[in-house]
């Protein structure tokens, strides 16, 4: 009769070489360049290597992740969690170390969606509170809110000199503009000096700068959600759900200069190529990708790549653009040269926000 010992230790070693082959899969290195792809269903956040379009690790978020942004050096991603304005949670993400970190309770600040990050700091919206703040990650605490005054203040863009604010308020169809701006010193108050008496003192402070933020409130189309700004800062693109529209804002006069029956209804994400040539939409309820040609203004070309898209990423070199497609549990990867589909990312079901991670 044939031993089956042979059998046995050649099916023990099978297994461990898969185990150990998975646990090197598992353990792979974070690239100095990943893409951030969240999981609104499986509440995951996967780290993606951008050159083989493959899933590296994955790290548990909080429940409705919606977006994520990664700091500045690449170590650390921050996620919104948002539960329709309920929740009030930041997800942290080490991801050198590919694992969840504590999360950040928001407080009353509740509902977190629109994230960046700059100066160092986390700046995201409240929904549920109408408010941008910003989260110090030195300090670990929020250490500057202002309100909107607007109803669902939504998504975020800060200039490059952090002076400027823009935000999409989807329910109340307006853009925010906040500026920050310098005021004079307080001084003593009128009258306080009496004659023949020393001055008082100046109050803690008076006698330096103050700084404050104006806000500009600018109506646009119905459903304003996803929104960016041309490369050469000029212009604000909104795509209005609602009306299907897009607004075309002019940041110098601060006014609507041009409202383009685009047919976007359900529109979710907008997206400038980073020549500012073309401009991506994405629809939650539509099968296309619209792109626009930013300077005639009229339609490009449509592209098909499922049965519904949220978040768009655009490759820095501008080859390439990810959009999440979530009815179909995928991220289409779209080549902008030929404008085709060549690929999907299996980043877990329902993907939504989409950044990336750069460490120097």
């Amino acid at each position: 009769m044939r031993s089956k010992v042979p059998q046995l230790l050649f099916a023990v070693v099978a297994v461990a070489a898969f185990l150990f082959t998975a646990d090197r899969v598992v353990a792979q290195s974070t690239p100095a360049r990943t893409i951030l792809a969240l999981s609104k269903r499986n509440h995951t956040l996967a780290i993606v290597d951008p050159k083989t379009l493959q899933v590296i690790a994955r790290a548990a978020v909080g429940p409705d992740p919606h977006e994520v942004i990664a700091s500045s050096d690449g170590k650390t991603a921050y996620v919104s969690i948002y539960g329709g304005g309920r929740y009030h949670a930041l997800s942290v993400i080490d991801l050198v170390g590919q694992k969840a970190l504590p999360d950040i309770d928001t407080g009353a600040l509740n509902g977190p969606h629109g994230l960046t990050f700059a100066g160092g700091k986390v700046w995201f919206t409240a929904e549920g509170a109408k408010v941008v703040a910003r989260y110090d990650p030195a300090s670990a605490r929020v250490d500057w809110v202002m309100g909107t005054g607007q109803n669902r203040t939504h998504m975020i863009y800060i200039t490059p000199d952090e002076k400027q604010i823009y935000t999409t308020n989807v329910s109340s169809a307006t853009v925010s503009i906040l500026e920050k701006v310098t005021l004079p010193p307080m001084g003593p108050p009128p009258g306080a000096q009496l004659q023949g008496s020393a001055p008082p003192p100046p109050p803690p402070g008076g006698n330096e700068p103050r700084m404050d933020w104006n806000e500009t409130v600018i109506q646009v189309g119905k459903g304003d959600e996803g929104f960016d700004v041309s490369p050469d800062g000029r212009e604000l693109w909104t795509a209005n759900a609602q009306d299907g529209t897009i607004s075309v804002v002019d940041l110098t006069t601060r006014t609507v200069t041009a409202t383009l029956d685009a047919k976007v209804t359900s529109a979710n994400r907008l997206k400038f190529t980073p020549d500012g040539k073309l401009v991506l939409i994405s629809m939650l309820r539509g099968s296309d990708l619209v792109i626009y040609d930013a300077a005639t203004r009229k339609e490009f070309k449509r592209v098909q790549i499922g049965h519904g898209a949220a978040g768009i990423l655009m490759d820095p070199d501008g080859k390439r653009a990810f959009v999440s497609c979530g009815p179909d549990n995928y991220v289409a990867v779209v080549d902008m040269k030929t404008l085709e589909v060549t690929g999907h990312i299996d980043v877990g079901d329902e993907p939504d926000g989409l950044a990336w991670a750069i460490r120097p």
